[in-house]
């Protein structure tokens, strides 16, 4: 089946893949809240995510390449849910959002202090972040896969 897009400017194709709400409030529990399995996304989302929206975001970010579902070998049903490059490469743009509502939203001062480092720290702060978060993700699947 072929996907038609509104149009082919880049901020529309990036908008249609993670341009509302849930999406990135998902994206958000994933790379920061280190959440990555159905059950801890849903109980663990401060907004109140109802599952069927959970599971329509985390099956459009899979088929749009920002997510990978793996099994969990002990139980087939149970799945993690994993940043693929293109997905971590979305990190500066999540925490520049972030340390923009850190600076006119008035949120959790603990919470707009974490992306408000990212912030300052720059390109090399985000990219320091990436790494570790790729390389403790695969870790915990090659964990898995020993299990």
């Amino acid at each position: 089946m072929t996907q038609t897009h509104r149009s082919d400017c880049p901020i529309n194709l990036a908008v249609e893949v993670v341009g509302d709400r849930w999406t990135l409030l998902v994206l958000r529990d994933i790379i920061f809240g280190k959440r990555q399995h159905f059950r801890a996304l849903l109980e663990g989302s401060e907004e109140g995510i109802s599952p069927s929206v959970l599971a329509e975001r985390l099956q459009r970010l899979t088929n749009a390449g920002i997510l990978r579902r793996e099994c969990c070998a002990q139980h087939r049903q149970k799945g993690y849910f994993r940043l693929t490059d293109a997905g971590a490469d979305l990190l500066p743009v999540i925490a520049a959002l972030g340390a923009w509502g850190a600076r006119h939203r008035h949120g959790d001062p603990e919470l707009c202090d974490k992306v408000l480092q990212l912030e300052r720290g720059g390109a090399a702060a985000c990219g320091a972040f990436k790494a570790q978060l790729l390389a403790a993700q695969a870790e915990e699947s090659a964990q898995e896969a020993e299990a």
